[in-house]
């Protein structure tokens, strides 16, 4: 069984603002696996371990370019927060995003070989990268990026450097530029309640009947009525219906408007979204959280050994 470190425990609070023992306990059940162990704690305490989807977990910037109907998107990483307010850093990247958007390369690989100068290092946009890297002295690299071209109007937001969204759409800027930030702020997962991915749909299902059989254990230890198959069944299928609603953007009530759904908000101003892609920096990558005591227990082995 692996060991559950402070560290680990630690983790999982920051991702889920769950209580400590109730992480550890989580931890323990999913034999370290952390996103078990989620699963786990919403199973226990519902919507309160549900945050994990919001944090980030890296550091770097998200920048975009526009010009009319194309544009681009750009996720560049980095170790620290301190190298995202470096002016290299952020020239470079701001620098790759206008590529992206003008030259439509391929893939990274592709974005790296384009000519571009910096800082006296070049002449390829790689070059700058690996001259910043020994000049600034972090790592850094080109995540993810996407090109925007389809003939579609364009509204971009930048939520500082954090968050990044474009949307495609036909229709108001103004309405579009809110639904960028309406993105940026609920961070839906699709269109339509149609468009949420199967697997996601299936794990909030399984997560929802986890979430039953453990009231209906609570209930029979307690001496008190079980549901009906048939009542459960429906209450697992609203609890489904309730997070494609919260996921979905048109089913989403609108921020700036708790009286109406983004789907009424276009309507009303003649807008009509295709869609939108947003970028979170650091989204599912995992952060290293170092293990002070661990590291100092080593260290002090390591010099008895070699006394």
């Amino acid at each position: 069984m692996a060991a559950i470190t402070a560290s680990m425990v630690a983790e999982l609070r920051g991702k889920t603002d769950a209580p400590m023992m109730e992480c550890k306990r989580a931890l323990t059940e999913a034999e370290g696996d952390m996103v078990k162990a989620e699963e786990l704690l919403r199973v226990k305490l519902g919507s309160k371990a549900g945050k994990a989807a919001a944090r980030i977990t890296a550091e770097g910037v998200v920048v975009t370019s526009m010009d009319g109907n194309v544009g681009a998107l750009l996720e560049v990483n980095c170790e620290t927060d301190f190298v995202t307010k470096n002016d290299s850093f952020l020239g470079l990247a701001n620098a790759a995003v206008a590529l992206v958007a003008k030259n439509n390369p391929a893939d990274v690989a592709a974005l790296g070989a384009l000519a571009y100068e910096q800082d006296g290092f070049g002449p390829t946009l790689e070059d700058v990268r690996k001259g910043l890297i020994g000049k600034i002295g972090e790592n850094m690299t080109f995540r993810r990026f996407k090109r925007f071209a389809t003939g579609a109007q364009l509204a971009s937001y930048l939520h500082g450097t954090r968050i990044g969204v474009v949307v495609e759409f036909e229709g108001d800027a103004t309405a579009a530029k809110d639904v960028a930030m309406h993105v940026a702020a609920m961070k839906p997962v699709a269109l339509t309640s149609n468009d949420v991915p199967a697997e996601l749909v299936e794990r909030e299902r399984s997560v929802a009947a986890a979430k039953a059989a453990e009231d209906a254990a609570v209930a029979t230890a307690a001496g008190k009525p079980v549901q009906s198959a048939e009542i459960v069944a429906k209450r697992i299928e609203g609890g489904v219906q309730k997070y494609l609603k919260e996921v979905s953007l048109f089913n989403q009530t609108f921020v700036k408007n708790d009286k109406q759904t983004v789907e009424q908000m276009l309507k009303a101003a003649s807008t009509n979204v295709k869609a939108f892609t947003m970028y979170v920096v650091g989204e599912g990558i995992e952060k290293k959280v170092d293990d002070f005591a661990a590291e100092v227990a080593a260290q002090v082995a390591a010099a008895q050994q070699a006394a």
